[in-house]
């Protein structure tokens, strides 16, 4: 049995984070669209036995007609060849839900139950689904249950591993926890999940990872997973890359600028080859006479879809013990700040933010 698994798709998010960038959050949510296309293509190349999704599939607060009728009729496209969906905590099922309004082609099957509910893949192969019927408190699904028939058995779920997984921290909250020693103790020879966007791989667990990127900062192969599995419960795994979206992640370190064009320079060096959305992270050391706006460098995105800007480790340069020695108000103000009773973080983002003031500048961001 081959099975190809993906999770955490997100249709419709908003990608607020975007909006400095006119139209570039509908692009990414039409991206996301042509990365569940890239997913039906695999399943079809790869003559998978069905495709599984774990969840998340879709944003139940921001759905629209048009998603429903999307999926409608890509999952269609797979028939007969059938689709197994355990809703998340974002596409939750329940009365109101895309689910529900649906009437989905005869190979979907989307498990409506909180309980764990077995579906007969093959002879001697039962798959084990849940879904959440509620975007929070959902309790675990593997609490007080045993499989009640003999064979292999698979499991299709959102839930937030709390062991080895947890401690790597993605910051999420956790939904219908699980430890994962209860999956063999249940009787499960291997549960295929939603939830985590971190791809993980364990001997009776995967997780797949979101399929295209939603934010920065976002590590691992990426895509969807295809499984088979051995008559004995093992399972091989093989994981395609099915994105659409690149998204960088990079730092620019503007020491020995000196002027803001210098700074441009950089960062457009840095972006240049770049296609996708990317994120420049400002560091190093700055000397004060820069006028530095991190806005003023969303210009320079000309060939990508979208360009954030942020200040990271940036330092400015102010000889802070030449300043103390003034006979000024500047000299005054150093002298009080540096003998306060501050950390030193906060002491020095008064100092700068202060000085600047003093200068009459309006780019107080830098510190």
């Amino acid at each position: 049995m081959k099975v190809v698994l993906f999770s955490d798709l997100h249709l419709d998010s908003a990608f607020a984070w975007m909006s400095s960038a006119p139209g570039a959050a509908r692009r990414r949510r039409q991206a996301l669209r042509d990365t569940l296309l890239k997913i039906i293509e695999v399943t079809v190349k790869v003559k998978a036995d069905a495709l599984l999704c774990g969840g998340d599939l879709y944003e139940h607060d921001r759905f629209t007609p048009d998603t429903a009728a999307f999926l409608k009729s890509t999952f269609e496209r797979l028939h007969p060849i059938p689709v197994f969906i355990a809703p998340g905590n974002h596409d939750w099922y329940g009365p109101q839900s895309l689910y529900c309004r649906v009437e989905w082609s005869p190979n979907v099957h989307i498990f409506y139950d909180s309980r764990l509910q077995p579906f007969k893949l093959e002879d001697g192969l039962t798959l084990w689904g849940a879904a959440h019927l509620a975007p929070a408190s959902t309790p675990g699904f593997l609490d007080g249950f045993k499989v009640d028939r003999g064979g292999v058995h698979l499991a299709l779920f959102h839930g937030s591993e709390r062991g080895g997984f947890s401690e790597q921290g993605e910051g999420k909250a956790p939904h219908a926890p699980f430890d994962a020693e209860q999956v063999e103790a249940a009787g499960i020879h291997h549960a295929f999940l939603g939830h985590y966007h971190r791809p993980r791989d364990y001997e009776r667990l995967t997780y797949p990872g979101n399929p295209d990127p939603l934010s920065f900062g976002e590590d691992g192969l990426r895509g969807a997973v295809v499984a088979t599995v051995a008559g004995d419960g093992s399972i091989q795994r093989e994981r395609v890359r099915v994105a659409v979206t690149e998204v960088h992640d990079i730092t620019v370190d503007v020491t020995g600028c000196g002027s803001q064009q210098d700074v441009r320079s950089r960062v457009h060096e840095a972006i240049g080859p770049l296609r996708g959305v990317a994120r420049v992270t400002l560091s190093g050391e700055l000397v004060p006479e820069i006028d530095l706006r991190s806005r003023d460098m969303l210009s320079l995105a000309t060939s990508l879809e979208s360009l954030t800007v942020e200040i990271g480790d940036l330092y400015v340069a102010y000889d802070l013990e030449t300043i103390k020695d003034e006979a000024t108000v500047r000299g005054e103000f150093v002298r009080q700040v540096t003998a306060a009773d501050l950390p030193e973080d906060e002491k020095r983002r008064v100092l700068v933010t202060g000085l600047r003031a003093l200068d009459g500048r309006e780019d107080l961001e830098v510190t």
